[in-house]
């Protein structure tokens, strides 16, 4: 059994998979309060999973991009636990598994978190060769930068506000795509791309499994706006 955890933005999710199978699952809106709500919540999952701690497996946890603390405590927690019980752990991108969502639906999908600043990171994931792959590198940049690099339908996903949402529909028209199919959880996409990590034993070191921020924190001078990556070349979905 496996314990996914999901503490990327202001929605925090947790997720016990089996053999494929979710078997309990927890979302709540946490407003970044992970710090004292993350551990009795993840006490309340294993209890309506009737099961405990030590029949874990292996760790799943979001690495972002997303709030800097929540990550930590994500990060943190996923480590600990990971550590003690001497399992082994896959840390996920947050907009993979936002992506993951609709893997189903045979598309290119753009995942979009909120980054501040009227800014949103973002990437574009569609699976290629039975392999789920990001054909954009993971960024931050205005949303109007998106619209540049959508050139087929394309599914939008993750977390983009109204603003964008009205954006995007009025700008890309029809190449802008409800999903198809209903999406699963992100916590439970999470838990499935995790879950293929673990079983082709390519998990992460748990002493050096870093979040992904894309920005630097803001106690520092940020050095470039997209953690050294240049905005990408436009790709052919």
């Amino acid at each position: 059994m496996h314990l996914a955890i999901d503490t990327s933005t202001n929605t925090t999710g947790l997720a016990l998979i089996t053999n494929g199978h979710i078997v309990a699952e927890d979302i709540w809106p946490c407003a970044r309060n992970q710090s004292v709500e993350l551990l009795p919540h993840i006490v309340s999952l294993f209890a309506s999973a009737k099961s405990g701690i030590r029949d874990i497996t292996g760790i799943i946890v979001a690495r972002g991009p997303g709030s800097f603390n929540s990550l930590r405590v994500g990060l943190s927690t996923a480590k600990g636990l990971a550590f003690g019980l001497n399992v082994p752990i896959a840390g996920i991108s947050t907009l993979a598994a936002a992506a993951y969502q609709h893997a189903t639906a045979g598309l290119p999908v753009c995942a979009v978190l909120p980054a501040g600043h009227a800014e949103v990171a973002w990437a574009v994931y569609q699976e290629l060769e039975r392999e789920w792959q990001n054909t954009s590198p993971e960024t931050i940049s205005a949303p109007s930068t998106i619209f540049s690099y959508v050139i087929s339908p394309t599914i939008f996903a993750g977390e983009p506000d109204e603003y964008l949402v009205q954006e995007t529909r009025a700008t890309l028209g029809e190449l802008a795509v409800t999903h198809l199919v209903p999406p699963k959880s992100r916590v439970h996409a999470l838990a499935e791309l995790g879950t293929q990590r673990l079983g082709a034993s390519a998990g992460d070191d748990v002493a050096t499994l870093q979040p992904i921020y894309l920005r630097r924190p803001p106690i520092t001078q940020p050095k470039s706006r997209a953690a050294g990556l240049k905005p990408p070349p436009p790709t052919v979905l």
